[in-house]
């Protein structure tokens, strides 16, 4: 988006014309704050056209970088590094410290070994492991002391000295680091306004490595000025990034100031043209819809035929909405029918929905959404298609829907590599083909819907995944690759169907046996390939789950992989010990400090997972 913003500076068209987000890489911060999302699903082509057409055109500020090495130093004393920024204008940020050493690290590393990263997991690996070195050793703590800041005529360093900021950003447009909002809402504060991307000021906020984290659950960081011109002095090397490019800059005088101001296309809450909506009046006080569930595999193959992807669709409930709802409450609302559901699953595996028109229970999927799953919208005449999570608030429920809606959830699918026992249901398994169009046949929700039960054999299976001795010769290879840590065999037996829900050595699961051995590689691939429930399974003789036998061990690489896969923090072992009291007990603090300040922000996500989007 940079580059075509600057040819079109080049080019001098008057008036310049307005320019669409599609996006397609990474971070995708501009797209979001355009609301055009974080990443392309599946949308056709046609309706992001219309999407498009329809779209406001809006104003977003773009700043000049101007660089000069520092005047104050003399040339003998100027330390190794780069003399100018990737780029001389920036549209989204620039920030220096914590941030950018870590992507800067990231960037090196793949340039040396590009066939390292050709794979978006190990990608994020990479990032996560990155930031929990970088933050073991503190190598950005002494950046306050080598940055002057004057914003506007006001000299910001006493405050940076004293708060002692890790990382500084001038941020031009709400979304940072993939889409966390670090200005917040300043609400009543009246030293600051909301921050807009057309008004000719920037942002400059300041973070601690205890803020960076927040951000993840909904905080901000600290903020220090809005203005219109800024100065900046280093007076070593420091890590900075402008729109996501790094490089390790040279003591130097960094100038910011406004350049101009470019013409996007900013997507608008429409409503579509179905019947239900021509005309306003028509719009139903309430909505009472029915939801079903989708999963990957299924979409995938059966997508482009709408039919027969509903009838593999599987019923969670029905939900009663405003007439006038949007997709971002309408998720709460769905939220709320789980909760529900769990809550009887919990005294009987004859899961139902009562109807308040019938007398009849209806029979109801008894897994748990995962957090993944997403919107499908129905109305395309060819297919559905996948609705991004971010512009949820731009559809209402009308639009894709009008008395049924369709989710997808794509953590149901494993892994084609690995052989589940055959106790282990399958969702597709559970439900009957022919009752299923029955049900979807009756367009009366409140009539008589047909009855069914879970078979005995897959009722004890729902409840936990038991684990098994090794019987054949693959399961018999895969256990001798973990005690030899042997990767490449490990992966080999996977392929050839080996099963990783078989007992390791001590009697606990492979994870287990990978996490309290160090066994880093191998611990990743069973949290790449491996069902969901080996990431809290606990032992059978001490109660530890992957995380307390990491801990134990001090093995900082492989807790930071199973506290990014999910792993519980606040579950205890038998002796009721937490990861992070085996850490303290095992002489690792810092270990321990970092495992803390996560399940203090899973805590707080578990209480308002909404704050995290």
């Amino acid at each position: 988006v940079g580059w075509i913003l600057s040819i079109l500076d080049e080019l001098q068209l008057s008036p310049p014309p307005p320019v669409a987000v599609l996006p397609l890489g990474t971070g995708n911060d501009l797209a979001r704050t355009l609301n055009w999302g974080g990443g392309y699903t599946d949308e056709p082509v046609s309706k992001i056209l219309c999407h498009v057409e329809d779209g406001t055109i809006v104003q977003l500020d773009r700043w000049n970088l101007q660089v000069e090495r520092n005047p104050d130093l003399p040339q003998d004393e100027l330390e190794d590094g780069a003399r100018k920024l990737p780029l001389s204008v920036f549209n989204n940020y620039f920030s220096l410290g914590f941030d950018a050493h870590v992507t800067l690290e990231f960037h090196e590393s793949r340039e040396a070994n590009p066939e390292k990263f050709n794979s978006r997991f190990r990608n994020k690996m990479f990032y996560a492991g990155a930031a929990f070195t970088d933050f073991l050793q503190r190598s950005s703590r002494d950046l306050s002391k080598h940055v002057k800041v004057v914003c506007d005529g006001t000299d910001l360093t006493p405050k940076i000295q004293e708060l002692k900021f890790q990382c500084i950003v001038f941020l031009n447009i709400p979304r940072y680091c993939a889409g966390t909002m670090p200005w917040g809402n300043p609400g009543d504060h009246r030293d600051f306004e909301p921050q807009r991307h057309d008004d000719g000021y920037i942002e400059v906020i300041g973070f601690t490595m205890a803020s960076l984290a927040a951000l993840q659950v909904g905080g901000h960081g600290e903020r220090l000025h809005q203005c219109r011109e800024v100065t900046l002095l280093t007076y070593k090397s420091i890590p900075m990034q402008v729109d996501g490019e790094p490089c390790r800059l040279a003591p130097s005088l960094i100038r910011i100031s406004l350049r101009n101001q470019a013409n996007m296309v900013q997507k608008s809450k429409r409503r579509t043209s179905m019947p239900l909506l021509n005309d306003p009046h028509s719009i139903p006080d309430r909505l009472r819809i029915r939801v079903n569930r989708i999963n990957l595999q299924e979409y995938e193959g059966l997508h482009y035929d709408k039919e027969k992807l509903r009838e593999a669709s599987i019923p969670l409930g029905i939900i009663v909405v405003r007439g006038d709802c949007d997709l971002e409450t309408c998720r709460m609302y769905i939220d709320r029918l789980q909760e529900d559901l769990q809550s009887v699953t919990s005294t009987t595996q004859r899961v139902h929905y009562q109807d308040q028109e019938s007398s009849f229970p209806r029979v109801l999927s008894v897994q748990r959404l995962s957090p993944r799953w997403c919107f499908l919208d129905a109305t395309s005449a060819d297919r559905f298609y996948r609705i991004d999570r971010s512009q949820e608030h731009l559809h209402f429920v009308t639009e894709i829907s009008q008395d049924e809606i369709f989710i997808l959830d794509p953590e149901l699918v494993m892994s084609e590599c690995l052989s589940l026992p055959s106790f282990l249901p399958r969702i597709s398994d559970r439900w009957n083909p022919a009752v299923r169009k029955r049900m979807l046949s009756d367009s009366g929700l409140g009539k008589i819907s047909p009855h069914y039960e879970v078979p005995d054999k897959q009722k004890d299976a729902s409840q936990t995944h038991m684990l098994q001795s090794p019987v054949s010769s693959e399961d018999q290879a895969l256990l001798q690759a973990v005690i030899a840590g042997d990767l490449l065999k490990f992966i080999e037996c996977c392929k050839k169907g080996a099963n990783l829900l078989i007992q390791g050595p001590d009697h606990c699961s492979l994870l287990h046996h990978a996490a309290k051995t160090g066994q880093g590689e191998i611990v990743k691939y069973i949290l790449e390939h491996g069902p969901s429930e080996l990431l809290d399974m606990t032992d059978s003789e001490t109660g530890e789950t992957a995380l307390h036998k990491a801990a134990c061990q001090r093995h900082r690489a492989i807790c930071q992989l199973l506290v990014d896969a999910g792993a519980s923090l606040r579950k205890t072992d038998s002796k009721g010990k937490t990861p992070r009291d085996r850490a303290q007990q095992a002489g690792d603090p810092d270990l321990a400090s970092y495992l803390d300040s996560r399940q203090n922000y899973q805590m707080v996500s578990h209480e308002d997972l909404e704050t995290a989007v």
